[in-house]
């Protein structure tokens, strides 16, 4: 948004930034100050995808996968061997992993596209690449461990796809109805700060809100160990995931065999 000054100058706000769904920022400092508020504004304007209609990417990936788990598939085995003793991956799953399935004859949708069933199966992609490459670097020896994380359901951009009536339900003005459904985003953020710095965490762990009430899709409070579905920890499949996606991205573990 610009507004008129009186000396013919625009004023430009936040408001004036474009959907930037598609593209990449590198923001460095951005731990704190300027930097901080920089990443903040740009991760609003699109820095994730949820339930969106099919897209590829420049590398014909079908989009979902390719920003939850064939990203940070990759990017991990780029920067592993930068890794220092001690360090920790914490990917960022979803309770959405809950209804995945691995359709491993159609993985990125060719033959048919359902929004929610590409997201479901990327958040349990999530969940299988966890497990899978925290055995690997325990059989490598490695002092590095893996961890996976969900927030919850917290209120973000993220459910811009959702209609008007379903993002009012969730929104911070429904409170007073969703309290024991949703999260706001520093709650939300817990799980994976204790996956990343908790001194007492192990290897393979899935960090989330406490299940709250009777129903299991709803999850709020402080995090605490939790256990995700049965197909997560299906070996053939985190097995099989781990060599699609190599060869998908070109890139090898070279240093975990």
């Amino acid at each position: 948004m610009t507004q008129q000054l009186a000396d013919g100058q625009r004023r430009w706000t936040e408001a004036g930034i474009p959907d930037l769904s598609g593209h990449t920022a590198v923001v460095t400092g951005a731990n704190t100050g300027l930097g901080l508020q920089t990443a903040r504004v740009l991760a609003s304007r699109g820095a994730g995808v949820m339930e969106v209609p099919c897209q590829r990417t420049e590398d014909g990936f079908e989009l979902t996968l390719a920003t939850n788990h064939l990203g940070p598939f990759a990017l991990t085995g780029l920067l592993l061997d930068r890794l220092a003793a001690g360090a920790r991956i914490v990917t960022v799953s979803s309770i959405a992993h809950l209804d995945g399935v691995m359709d491993f004859a159609d993985l990125q949708s060719e033959r048919h596209y359902d929004p929610e069933r590409a997201y479901a199966q990327s958040k349990l992609a999530n969940l299988l690449f966890t497990y899978e490459l925290d055995r690997r670097l325990r059989a490598a020896g490695s002092k590095v461990i893996a961890l996976a994380c969900h927030p919850g359901v917290v209120y973000t951009d993220l459910f811009s796809t959702r209609s008007r009536p379903q993002q009012f339900l969730l929104s911070p003005a429904m409170r007073i109805v969703n309290f024991w459904a949703v999260q706001n985003a520093r709650m939300g953020a817990l799980p994976a700060l204790r996956a990343a710095t908790d001194p007492s965490v192990q290897g393979g762990e899935y960090f989330g809100p406490r299940r709250y009430g009777l129903r299991r899709r709803f999850y709020t409070g402080y995090p605490a160990v939790v256990e995700s579905s049965a197909r997560s920890h299906d070996e053939a499949d985190q097995a099989r995931l781990w060599q699609v996606s190599e060869q998908l991205t070109g890139v090898s573990y070279a240093a975990l065999g």
